[in-house]
């Protein structure tokens, strides 16, 4: 018999390598001599890096770049074996780096998320896989493509300034000193939203306000990107602002696109391909996956939705070990789940479960190996 782990970090508690660990343990108690697969997951967001490091093995990578203000801060990329480069906007272009009264998305800049590119360039990456959630920014990814030797200049013929709001004067994008390794490698996005870049749905209408605009900051930055987008499609002859996922990010979709040639996937997707899933999970008898938290938002396209829905494609039964879920949970016996069960007991607090969640997952997958085989 084989059983495939697969689980997502549990945020603020454990990586993804150590729930494989702890649920293999569980599983090894039920059955000692079953054949175990370990496979640590991410969507794309927050813990990406970590999971395809400790999954395809590599080396992380530290540097001091720009932050979304310009200030420095030391940045961690992952560096798979096989030459990938993986990175997370939000190491340098986060909201989580900004005090609340520094959110001001008409000033933040993507300039330092250019910079790991361009070190990842240095370090001989061809593939990268870039995550996009949290950002500080609203400026279209130009600050990280000015990182890359792209110029934006006004009428008179100077660069602007960083950040979202000199957009609005933009003229002329240059691309005459661009990096030039940048059209042999191949960037893929992880993109978990389909919002277009501009209007009432777009970057600034809709994810503005939470990155510090106000109503009339946001519909100044409506017109910034979309001076923008004009330039974008006069000089580079890409039309994006209207492709799906290209306000994700305050508009890093459409600059990645734009700027990198880069492919927009679902994140739980690139992970799947990365980490060779699919394969994996073949003549397999069970797989186990989990999360912090299996809610609502599993089911817009998280790890554990996707491996569910993988899983069912392939005729194998999935059992979810969360620490916690809710009652919109499931909704997932209807994409592949057999089985969801959570750390937490009735007698316990929050902070004891978050305290014991290695040796209550051990326990949970013991029981829920020994349930499944009962069946």
């Amino acid at each position: 018999m084989k059983i495939v782990i697969a689980p997502d970090s549990f945020k603020g508690s454990m990586t993804a390598a150590q729930v494989c660990a702890a649920v293999a343990k569980g599983v090894r108690a039920a059955m000692p001599e079953t054949e175990i697969i370990c496979v640590p997951m991410a969507d794309g967001g927050e813990g990406t890096v970590q999971s395809l490091i400790d999954g395809l093995g590599g080396n992380f990578v530290s540097l001091m770049v720009g932050d979304p203000l310009g200030r420095p801060v030391t940045a961690v990329y992952g560096f798979t074996n096989d030459g990938t480069a993986v990175i997370e906007m939000a190491q340098a272009s986060g909201l989580a780096l900004l005090a609340d009264a520094e959110r001001d998305p008409l000033v933040t800049t993507t300039y330092g998320t250019g910079e790991l590119i361009k070190d990842a360039l240095d370090r001989g990456a061809g593939d990268f896989i870039l995550g996009i959630g949290g950002s500080a920014t609203n400026d279209g990814g130009a600050g990280m493509a000015q990182a890359l030797g792209y110029r934006f200049l006004d009428e008179s013929g100077n660069e602007l300034p960083r950040g979202g709001g000199a957009l609005t004067g933009l003229k002329h994008i240059d691309i005459s000193g661009i990096d030039a390794r940048i059209r042999g490698c191949r960037f893929t996005v992880a993109c978990d939203v389909d919002n277009p870049l501009l209007g009432p749905r777009g970057a600034s209408a809709v994810f503005g306000p939470q990155k510090g605009a106000t109503p009339e900051k946001a519909e100044l930055l409506d017109k910034a990107l979309a001076r923008f987008a004009e330039c974008v499609d006069k000089d580079l002859g890409r039309e994006v602002s209207q492709i799906p996922g290209a306000g994700a990010a305050g508009g890093m979709g459409a600059g990645c696109m734009a700027f990198l040639g880069a492919e927009l996937k679902r994140g739980v997707d690139i992970v799947i391909d990365a980490t060779g899933l699919t394969e994996k999970l073949r003549d397999s008898s069970l797989v186990i996956t989990g999360e912090g938290c299996t809610d609502s938002q599993t089911l817009g396209g998280k790890t554990v939705y996707g491996i569910a829905t993988l899983a069912m494609d392939l005729g194998i039964p999935v059992i979810v070990i969360s620490g916690s879920f809710t009652a919109d949970a499931e909704e997932l016996f209807r994409h592949g789940v057999s089985r969801i069960y959570g750390l937490k007991e009735d007698s316990a607090t929050l902070e004891e479960t978050i305290r014991n969640s290695a040796f209550l997952l051990e326990k949970r997958a013991e029981q829920a190996v020994r349930e499944f085989m009962n069946n």
